[in-house]
């Protein structure tokens, strides 16, 4: 079970993060490149910008299912 204080730390503040899990394999970036991005010194991704609408919205949602290390979240609103 993820849990929220293991967030890569270039995550933008919101309710999609990337966790330490992350293998960097860069399936979010081919999905969704305008939302995530790769770290090269970490070796990890993060969210760079988070959806502004639904088409954006589910980019990010396909990217989280995309993620073979599942290290990719969507907190919802809080």
């Amino acid at each position: 079970m993820h849990k929220i204080e293991n967030k890569t730390k270039n995550n933008v503040p919101g309710p999609y993060y990337v966790d330490q899990e992350c293998i960097a394999c860069d399936a979010c970036v081919l999905v969704a490149e305008k939302h995530f991005k790769i770290d090269e010194e970490e070796s990890l991704a993060y969210v760079c910008q988070q959806p502004q609408n639904q088409e954006e919205r589910d980019l990010c949602q396909e990217a989280m299912e995309a993620c073979p290390v599942e290290a990719i979240h969507n907190d919802g609103d809080k």
